[in-house]
């Protein structure tokens, strides 16, 4: 089936030439050469048209190479395995919000409204900030879009600091924000021997003047990172403080809002939502309430009608749909309300004691991981002095990416390695789930490999 494209020859020479190119060609220049001439049919390696009978029974066949047990997950990096109750997902099921369409109408129900409120109040609650928004995409964008959030508060600064020790997806995904028309400068600040922030790199780095610093708590490492006075380091070099934070260590830790934080940005997957190959995901943001206006997605707020009853209402949306173009904030503008309510369903659950019970299990259950990792002959914590909470790394006596490929045969995703930290570094976690059976079992994996000499073969 043909497809229709509105613009003719004549329209589109005059699209070329206000952008400065002579032909499409031209404009996709950029594109390695490789990639443009090879066939589509070669790119995605599609298979010959096949019935729906033989389409069925390739699947079927696909599906029966799968072992049948379940991979132990110790790897994390952004992505957890949290258990998630079956209430979760029986509410999301239900057709009122699984077929639900884009919330951003002004005839969006009640409950989809309420739904949002909830879990604005509840992050609002967790991040200890005034006001949070919806329908982030994930926790790499909200970092990004928070960045963007302290550009336009800028007092004139086009520096952007960000922390040597955030996830580096993250950082190549607030890199493309910031780097391509922006105008900014985005200035990496080295972490120190202690996996933390480099405070006396980043005083030489403000300058005197900034427009934001983005601090993982905890980073990358998992090392939990002193935000004590770097609210005040940067609101005196005219910038914001962004904490990208995990919303499971909140539950715990002291929250960004009592450290000072002007926004506070992350991922909400751990909160009810599967792992499920990398999304889809709900990212969430928090600010001050000065920056209400400034924040892109939605705000919903609670109001009473005149007949005194309870009801909700699209408070705010910067979106350019809705507002002058120059006026908005943001495009973003994805229904992430489904995920929303995966997070308010699940926090609901667990209240603020079961919460907290979930992150105490991680924080014991890593701990007790380290301890029986940094046993065996030749491994170490590279970060032996700072304290984590439940992701740490070690080195290992062989080459990490190596000894994840022979667990996975064994049945277990090990970690993740981190190749600027030494070939053998290793990140490693431990959620709720995992037990003690389960560790002993890794650790001992472990023990053998590295008694093999790292023979990987």
């Amino acid at each position: 089936m043909g497809s229709y494209i509105p613009n003719g020859p004549a329209e589109r020479d005059r699209m070329l030439r206000a952008i400065g190119v002579g032909s499409i060609e031209d404009l996709l220049a950029s594109v390695p050469s490789s990639c443009r001439s090879c066939r589509l049919e070669d790119a995605l390696r599609m298979l010959p048209p096949a019935s729906e009978l033989e389409v069925t029974r390739e699947f079927e066949r696909a599906a029966s190479l799968n072992s049948g047990a379940e991979t132990v997950c110790f790897a994390g990096g952004g992505a957890y395995d949290h258990f998630i109750p079956a209430a979760v997902d029986h509410v999301l099921s239900r057709s009122e919000f699984y077929t639900a369409y884009t919330p951003y109408q002004a005839e969006a129900s009640q409950g989809t409204l309420q739904c949002i409120y909830e879990f604005q109040t509840m992050i609002a609650r967790l991040t200890g900030m005034d006001v949070a928004n919806a329908s982030m995409y994930d926790g790499a964008s909200s970092v990004a879009e928070a960045a963007l959030v302290a550009m336009r508060s800028s007092r004139g600064s086009s520096r952007v600091l960000v922390a040597g020790s955030l996830n580096p997806r993250w950082l190549e995904v607030l890199r493309t924000y910031m780097m391509h028309g922006s105008g900014f400068e985005l200035c990496e600040v080295p972490f120190d021997e202690s996996g933390r922030l480099d405070t006396a790199a980043l005083l030489e780095l403000a300058g005197g003047s900034l427009a934001a610093l983005v601090v993982q708590q905890p980073n990358y490492f998992g090392v939990i990172e002193d935000l004590s006075g770097l609210s005040e380091t940067c609101h005196q070099a005219g910038g914001m403080l962004i904490v990208a934070a995990d919303p499971v260590a909140m539950a715990m830790l002291e929250p960004p809002g009592a450290c000072g934080a002007d926004l506070v940005a992350g991922e909400g997957q751990s909160m009810g939502m599967p792992m499920c190959y990398g999304g889809p995901w709900a990212g969430f943001m928090a600010a001050r309430r000065d920056l209400i206006r400034k924040l892109p997605g939605r705000i919903i707020g609670a109001t009473v009608d005149r007949a005194g009853q309870r009801g909700y209402v699209m408070t705010l949306q910067t979106r350019e749909q809705h507002i002058r173009r120059e006026k908005a904030t943001s495009n973003i503008c994805t229904n992430q309300a489904l995920m929303a309510l995966a997070t308010s369903v699940y926090l609901s659950l667990m209240g603020e004691t079961g919460f907290r019970e979930v992150a105490l299990h991680c924080f014991q259950k890593s701990h007790y991981l380290c301890s029986g990792m940094t046993g065996l002959d030749g491994v170490s914590m590279v970060f032996p002095d700072s304290p984590f909470f439940r992701e740490f790394v070690v080195e290992l006596p062989i080459p990490a990416e190596a000894a994840v490929d022979r667990l996975l045969e064994q049945g277990y995703l090990a970690g993740i390695p981190v190749p600027g930290l030494g070939s053998g570094a290793l990140l490693m976690t431990a959620t709720e789930k995992r037990t003690r059976a389960e560790i002993d079992a890794l650790v001992a994996a472990f023990g053998e490999l590295i008694a093999e000499g790292g023979d990987t073969r």
